[in-house]
């Protein structure tokens, strides 16, 4: 099969994704400009889930774009990241409506967490598709960027109970990591 359904199917799902999100988020009473105050944590935390949701997106479009073929399971892969993907506005709402307090921030590094291991998940079977020494197998095979992103989500939600500030900082930090797409792609499809 193609990739293009996948393709289409993942990006509506995204798209969908991001307008709850911001649907989440409602405008405070009052016309002052102190009325935004208690509105910046759900903000903040839309702002850090919307980049997240776009490097999911990018990374996905980038990753299916070295792709010639899915099976079965590339597609349930797939649709495992997009289960994770589509908690993001559950977790962004509470985290931001209950500024950063500890339970949210773990909550949201699980999401965070179970997505990175979803998308781990859905290379691992588009390298067993298209073979080790496929493309994407090459670029994959050492990448050191997905399992630091694993140990750190996972040490966020720790800390977020102790330290839910730096858990989120530890979150920010892997989102930068992300910000850019892996350019071994890129290269490999030129």
């Amino acid at each position: 099969m193609k990739t293009g359904r996948l393709e289409a199917f993942s990006d509506g799902v995204l798209a969908i994704i991001i307008t709850i999100m911001v649907l989440g988020m409602s405008a405070p009473e009052g016309y002052h400009f102190e009325a935004l105050k208690p509105v910046i944590p759900s903000f903040l935390t839309y702002v850090l889930s919307f980049i997240y949701v776009g490097i999911y997106w990018n990374n996905h479009h980038h990753l299916f774009q070295a792709v010639n073929r899915v099976n079965g399971k590339i597609l349930w892969a797939n649709l495992n990241l997009l289960l994770w993907l589509s908690l993001f506005p559950f977790a962004t709402d509470w985290l931001g409506k209950n500024h950063f307090e500890a339970n949210p921030s773990a909550i949201y590094g699980l999401v965070l967490l179970l997505a990175a291991i979803a998308f781990k998940i859905l290379v691992i079977c588009v390298i067993k598709s298209d073979g080790k020494d496929s493309h994407i197998g090459r670029i994959y095979k050492k990448d050191k960027r997905m399992n630091w992103s694993l140990i750190l989500y996972a040490a966020g939600v720790l800390l977020s109970f102790l330290f839910p500030i730096v858990s989120l900082c530890i979150y920010l930090g892997v989102a930068l990591m992300w910000i850019v797409p892996d350019p071994r792609i890129e290269k490999t499809i030129k």
